[in-house]
């Protein structure tokens, strides 16, 4: 947050736009429940877009409502740090770009944390300084140097901050380095220190930095090499795999997890690994059935279930115990992109697959009923051929139940 004589320099981070990662001025909300800065997403939808630039769900509409309650908590948040931090100090100077190259260039000296605390005091002021660091000749690759000088015998609480330090300016700037592959090349072909480093990172740091780390692995995994890499890190997943089954987990924290999941869980090797070893499908449907579990982690649930049905042993997994029956009880109940995550699931155990342990679940707990109201409400064309396709499997008339379902029903519940 800047004003012409302050800078607060840690804002809480469902105050700060997705896009812009600035301080919300105007927060307004998509249709699909996540909140930007007016500006940001305007901008962004301008560019003719038509997604939601944080979950890429395609957008039924581009309308968005002002979040007042966010933005009245904002205000407040503001109020309360103009009265407790009017004098101007060091720590709430914004830097200069010139004072910023300075600081680069003395990195290597005594006071690291005070240089590295300045460049992400600097980097948290916009979008634009986020820009220039990114572009700065040589600065990522002495963020990598630094973040991979963190190993088991040159461990403590000084060089924890250090590195911790370094990997938030790395995340802060992830999305402005242009050359994703060169930066993940960078990072995988050091003799893994990085990895390494951000193994006992991840271990021993709190939910903040930990959503920071899991945000930089997500970005570099950007080809099958640098996912088998990452996957290959058993003490990153590990702690992945503890974040998304943990009660206490931070939600924030959960929904990074599963995202970094779904980044490297592409290739039947890391799937299987996750299916079995970890238990995957396990906690994947103890969170479903959580009824804290948050919409973005739901639909992040049920993408995951999604990809790793692609496999045999994903399916069995699935079809065993309780998890169809709990992708049928998620239908029409969080958001068009989960229960298109759930059509997917049904559609390939029970359609494309024959699975019938799945079928008989989808029966049971009338998964057929629901199957039909989605084919009654604005679904994608996609999603209207899988859920035809499984009325097919299940025997059932499309068109003449739908007719029986309009003539008996004034009102179906809005999707």
């Amino acid at each position: 947050m800047r004003s012409d004589d302050l800078y607060i320099t840690t804002v809480p981070c469902f105050f700060q736009c997705p896009i812009s990662l600035d301080l919300m001025n105007s927060p307004v909300s998509l249709s699909t429940g996540v909140t930007y800065d007016r500006v940001s997403i305007q901008r962004w939808l301008d560019g003719g877009n038509n997604t939601c630039p944080a979950t890429m769900q395609i957008l039924q509409n581009k309308d968005f409502v002002p979040n007042l309650t966010l933005h009245r908590l904002i205000d407040l948040w503001s109020d309360s740090n103009h009265r407790h931090n009017g004098s101007h100090s060091p720590e709430s100077h914004t830097p200069t770009k010139d004072e910023i190259n300075d600081a680069i260039d003395r990195v290597g000296d005594s006071d690291r944390d005070g240089l590295l605390s300045m460049i992400l005091r600097f980097a948290s002021g916009s979008d634009e300084n986020r820009e220039f660091l990114a572009g700065k000749d040589g600065f990522v690759e002495m963020l990598v140097d630094l973040i991979s000088q963190l190993d088991s015998t040159n461990f403590s609480d000084s060089k924890l901050h250090l590195v911790g330090e370094a990997v938030k300016i790395l995340s802060m700037i992830r999305r402005k380095i242009f050359d994703r592959r060169r930066l993940s090349n960078l990072i995988l072909t050091n003799g893994g220190d990085f990895l390494t480093s951000l193994s006992l990172l991840i271990k021993n740091a709190d939910p903040k930095l930990k959503i920071e780390c899991s945000a930089v692995l997500e970005f570099i995994a950007v080809d099958a090499e640098s996912k088998l890499l990452i996957a290959e890190r058993d003490e990153i997943i590990t702690e992945v795999m503890n974040s998304i089954s943990s009660s206490t987990s931070d939600p924030t924290l959960t929904e990074a997890s599963l995202s970094l999941l779904i980044a490297i869980a592409s290739s039947k090797r890391v799937k299987l690994a996750l299916i079995g070893e970890k238990k995957l499908v396990t906690k994947l449907t103890s969170l479903l059935t959580d009824p804290t579990t948050s919409v973005l982690a739901t639909e992040r649930c049920l993408k995951l279930l999604e990809s790793v049905s692609s496999c045999k042993e994903g399916r069995s997994e699935i079809c065993d115990g309780v998890c169809v029956e709990t992708v049928v009880k998620r239908l029409m109940k969080v958001s068009t992109a989960a229960t298109d995550h759930a059509v997917t699931v049904l559609w390939s155990v029970c359609y494309l697959f024959k699975e019938t342990k799945a079928q008989d679940s989808v029966i049971i707990t009338n998964g057929v009923t629901k199957i039909l109201l989605l084919l009654q409400s604005n679904c994608s064309l996609t999603v209207r051929r899988m859920l035809t396709d499984l009325l097919k499997v299940f025997k059932v008339n499309s068109r003449s139940c739908l007719s029986v379902y309009e003539t008996k029903t004034t009102h179906i519940m809005p999707f």
